[in-house]
């Protein structure tokens, strides 16, 4: 799959001589003011990427909270991004990639090769004493990618209910045992599948473990094909990247809980 990460010393060093499309993906559940964060301090001439609309999307019952983009849609979102033929994207969050990774999944996904995650995102840039724009950006010069997607593998619910594999479920313990459902109708998890928090493959300092450490985690699930849900598809991109630093390919349930539990006919499971 090659490179899926870039630390923040790299970054730097690779600005200094190279054109690199920058895409600020801060978003979090519950939390609206990404555009705002984005306008108090980015990187230097970097975009910013709305999750909710242009990495999804409308949210609905049958498909999930955040479905995956029309590729047509999409394709117009990333050419107002600037993006176009191979010059390299770094995604970036503040939140330890948990919403950048998704904007690594659509692309690489889309056919985009050259795309990393800022490793540690905007924390880890500013240790290292990173500039910082305020404000707005010019509007980048329109792009020419052509979307061609399948790049990254996904399955639906169907195949979920009987995978023949390791069905990894991304979101934390609590809503895995069904103890706790703060968004989704039903609480619980998908039958058969294994409780592997996405907070996890980071370390104390929100940057991912190394190759090895997270190997040995995955690993210890089991054998067979891996795919992963989380509760909307999102935190669920971040585990499939950090399985690919692992050097696990993986597929992704894009519907995920929000889409499983709004179908009645679909098994809940609870506990461990």
């Amino acid at each position: 799959m090659g490179a899926v990460l870039i630390s923040p010393e790299e970054l730097r060093e690779q600005l200094a001589d190279n054109r690199i499309h920058l895409l600020d993906v801060r978003w979090a559940l519950g939390d609206p003011d990404g555009p705002q964060h984005y306008l108090d301090g980015h990187i230097p001439g970097a975009v910013f990427v709305d999750l909710e609309t242009e990495l999804a999307a409308a949210p609905a019952p049958a498909r999930g909270r955040h479905p995956l983009p029309d590729p047509g849609t999409f394709e117009k979102c990333a050419r107002s991004w600037g993006l176009g033929g191979d010059e390299p994207v770094v995604v970036y969050d503040a939140t330890g990639g948990m919403a950048a990774a998704r904007a690594w999944w659509l692309l690489r996904w889309a056919g985009v090769a050259n795309v990393r995650i800022l490793d540690g995102g905007l924390p880890a840039w500013i240790a290292i004493d990173g500039e910082l724009a305020t404000g707005a950006e010019p509007d980048p010069a329109s792009g020419d990618l052509v979307v061609r997607p399948g790049g990254l593998p996904v399955i639906d619910a169907d195949t979920a209910a009987t995978w023949p594999g390791v069905l990894l479920d991304a979101r934390a313990g609590e809503r895995y045992r069904g103890e706790v459902e703060p968004v989704d109708p039903r609480a619980g998890h998908i039958p058969g599948a294994i409780s592997a928090p996405t907070a996890e493959n980071l370390d104390d300092t929100g940057r991912f473990h190394d190759a090895d450490a997270l190997r040995a985690r995955f690993t210890a699930f089991g054998d067979g094909p891996v795919a992963v849900y989380c509760g909307s598809g999102v935190t669920a991109a971040h585990q499939i990247a950090a399985l690919a630093v692992a050097g696990i390919d993986a597929a992704l349930y894009p519907g995920s809980w929000s889409q499983w539990s709004n179908d009645p006919k679909r098994p809940v499971a609870t506990g461990a």
